[in-house]
C-alpha cells in the first residue's frame, strides 16, 4: 500500500529558507517518510554474499537509517525526495523497475537501433552499463555529466556484465566537448595525469587511490575513537620550527609588509602543539597538512604532505608508543581488507609502471598483519649492517658506522633481512646527536655507554620493506631543567629559544611523562596501494618547482 505523505506538501514545492529546510528534514526523518518511486513501489535491494544467495530488503525506513535525506533538485529549484543511488549502491541492489543514478559518461557506443554508455560517479571504479535508444544517446559524449533513470535488470547477453540499466529517461547536466576532452578511453601514464591534476580525479587509476585514502582516514578515525583519543586541529601557521632543521616556508603578506609581530612559518609538524593539548587531555591525535622547504625531487618527498600525529600523557617508555603504532597499522590494514569493494577496485585496477600487481600487493598486506614485528636497537642494527658487509651479503653506497644517519638503502635492508624478514621492524634508541632537542635521553644507555658521545634517546623509527622509514616517535623530555640544557647543547640561537618559551613553560606546571609519534600518511598510502611515487596518492601534489593549480 502506498505510504501517505505527511501533511506538509506545500513546503516541498516552495523556495524555502535554511532554517525551514532543516525543520523539513527533521520532520521527514521523524515520520520515516520517503516519497515513493514513480511506480509506488518500495526499493528492494539484495546484498549478495560470495555465493550470491543472501537477500536483504530495504524499505523506506532502512533508507533513512542509511542516511537518506531529501535533496534539492537544482534544475527545478525545489525539493525532491525521490531516492537516487550511487553506482556502488546500485551494484549492491537487486533488479528494480525504477532506479536513478547520476554520473559521468566514460564511454559511448552508438549504433543504428541502440546505444550503450558506461556511467560512473566516483563511489567505485566500477561503471554501470546503460542501454539507450539512439534518441536518448544524443548529447552524450565522454565526460558528460548526466542523470539516468531506468530499469535495473539482468543483461540479455551472457558474456556481458550481469546487470545493466535500461534507460527510460536521460538528462544532460553538463556537456563535454569530445574533441578537446583530455581523458579519452585509453591508458594514461602517471606522468601525463600529473600534468592535468585538476582532471586527474576523473581517471579510474586515481579514483581507486582516492577511495583508499577516504577509507583509510575513516578506519584511522575509528581506531583512535575506540582508544579514547581526542581528535584535534592544530594550527598550520606557527612561530617555531619543530624539527630545528630550518626547512620552513615563511608566511608573508603579498606586498612583503610584515603581517605578524614575529616571523611566522608553515608548520613542519604539529607535535609541539599536540604536546600542549595532551598535557590537558591525555590522548590527542590529528591528521593535518605539513610543509617542508626541501629541494628534493624524489618519489618519496613532497613539499606539502599529510602527517598523522598522536601524543599520549602518562606513558613511561617507548615500547608503549611502538605498541600503539603497531596496533594502529594492523587495525587499518585489517579494516581495509574487509572492504571488498575497495580491495576489488584497488587490486584489479590496471597496473602501471612501478606498481605491484594484485598478487604481490595482497602479499604485502598479509605480511603487515600476519606474524610478529621485530624491535632492534640502533646499535644492533648497525652491527647487522656491518656483518652483512663483512660477510659479503650486501654492499652499501654509504659506509656503516655507529653514529651515522641510516640511509634509505640501510633502512630497506633492515626491513628485509633483520628480525622477522619481510615484515615491519622498529629501530629504537638512536644516538642523541642525530635527533631533535625534545627527545628524552636513555639514562641506562648513558650510564652504560663506552664513550661520552654514545648517548642515546628513547625514540624509534618504523621501517617497512621496500620503502624504509614510515613512522618516527619518541618519549619527550618532560623535565624543565633538562629540556633547557638540551636546547643549549643544540646551539639554539637566543631568538629560537625565545620563540620556544611557551613550549619550555609547559614543563613548569604539571608536565607528566609523555610521548608520541608522526606517521607519513601519504607515504603509507603509497605503500598500501603498491605505487612507487608518493605523488600518486595526493590529489594535488606539490613538490620542488611544481605547484600546478
Amino acid at each position: 500500500m502506498p505510504v501517505k505523505p505527511p501533511a506538509i506538501p506545500n513546503i516541498l514545492h516552495q523556495r524555502i529558507k535554511p532554517h525551514a529546510v532543516r525543520s523539513c528534514i527533521r520532520c521527514l526523518q521523524k515520520q520515516r517518510y520517503t516519497r515513493q518511486l514513480s511506480n509506488s513501489r518500495i526499493l528492494t535491494s539484495r546484498r549478495e554474499d560470495e555465493n550470491g544467495d543472501r537477500n536483504t530488503t530495504t524499505g523506506d525506513g532502512d533508507i533513512l537509517k542509511r542516511g537518506f535525506v531529501p535533496v534539492i533538485n537544482a534544475s527545478k529549484g525545489r525539493w525532491s525526495t525521490a531516492p537516487s543511488l550511487t553506482v556502488r549502491e546500485l551494484f549492491a541492489a537487486s533488479t528494480s523497475d525504477t532506479a536513478k543514478v547520476y554520473g559521468w559518461v566514460l564511454s559511448i557506443r552508438k549504433m543504428k537501433n541502440v546505444a550503450f554508455a558506461t556511467i560512473n560517479d566516483g563511489s567505485t571504479t566500477q561503471a554501470v552499463q546503460v542501454v539507450l535508444t539512439p534518441e536518448q544517446a544524443k548529447g552524450l559524449t565522454i565526460g558528460t555529466a548526466a542523470k539516468i533513470t531506468g530499469s535495473w535488470q539482468s543483461s540479455l547477453k551472457e558474456d556481458a556484465q550481469r546487470r545493466e540499466l535500461v534507460a527510460t529517461g536521460v538528462e544532460v547536466l553538463g556537456e563535454s566537448d569530445p574533441a578537446t576532452y583530455p581523458l579519452q578511453k585509453k591508458s594514461h601514464t602517471f606522468e601525463y595525469l600529473r600534468s592535468i591534476s585538476h582532471l586527474r580525479p576523473k581517471s579510474n587509476t586515481f579514483k581507486s587511490l582516492l577511495l583508499l585514502r577516504s577509507s583509510a582516514t575513516r578506519q584511522i578515525s575509528n581506531f583512535f575513537h575506540e582508544n579514547s583519543f581526542l581528535q584535534t586541529h592544530p594550527p598550520v601557521m606557527t612561530s617555531s620550527d619543530c624539527e630545528g632543521a630550518g626547512e620552513v616556508f615563511a608566511v608573508t603578506q603579498g606586498d612583503r609588509t610584515p603581517f605578524f609581530s614575529d616571523p611566522v612559518y608553515l608548520t613542519v609538524s604539529s607535535q609541539l602543539h599536540l604536546e600542549a593539548q595532551a598535557l590537558a587531555s591525555s590522548r590527542v591525535w590529528c591528521l593535518a597538512p605539513t610543509f617542508r622547504a626541501e629541494k628534493s625531487d624524489t618519489a618519496r618527498h613532497l613539499n606539502e604532505f599529510y602527517m598523522l600525529e598522536a601524543e599520549m600523557a602518562f606513558v613511561d617508555n617507548v615500547r608503549q608508543i611502538t605498541t600503539l603504532v603497531e596496533e594502529l597499522i594492523r587495525s587499518l590494514v585489517n579494516g581495509l581488507r574487509e572492504d571488498t569493494v575497495l580491495t576489488n577496485d584497488l587490486f584489479n585496477r590496471r597496473v602501471g609502471e612501478g606498481e605491484l600487481d594484485a598478487k604481490a600487493l595482497e602479499e604485502r598486506w598479509r605480511m603487515m598483519v600476519d606474524g610478529d614485528w621485530s624491535v632492534v636497537s640502533y646499535t644492533d642494527a648497525i652491527k647487522a649492517l656491518q656483518d652483512a658487509v663483512s660477510n659479503g651479503k650486501k654492499e652499501f653506497q654509504f659506509p656503516v658506522e655507529w653514529g651515522m644517519n641510516l640511509q634509505s638503502e640501510h633502512e630497506k635492508y633492515l626491513a628485509e633481512a633483520v628480525g622477522n624478514p619481510g615484515r615491519p621492524v622498529f629501530v629504537t634508541d638512536y644516538p642523541a646527536k642525530l635527533k631533535p632537542f625534545y627527545m628524552l635521553p636513555n639514562e641506562e644507555a648513558e650510564a652504560n655507554a663506552a664513550a661520552g658521545d654514545q648517548k642515546t634517546v628513547a625514540c624509534f623509527d618504523l621501517l617497512l620493506p621496500q620503502i624504509g622509514e614510515i613512522v618516527g616517535g619518541s618519549m619527550r623530555e618532560h623535565r624543565y631543567d633538562f629540556l633547557k640544557r638540551a636546547m643549549d647543547k643544540k646551539g639554539m640561537s637566543e631568538e629560537t629559544k625565545r620563540q620556544l618559551t611557551w613550549y619550555l613553560e609547559l614543563r613548569r606546571w604539571g608536565c607528566a611523562p609523555h610521548g608520541g609519534f608522526g606517521l607519513g600518511f601519504d607515504r603509507l598510502l603509497a605503500y598500501l596501494a603498491g605505487v612507487e611515487n608518493i605523488r600518486e596518492t595526493v590529489a594535488f601534489p606539490r613538490w620542488y618547482d611544481r605547484c600546478l593549480c
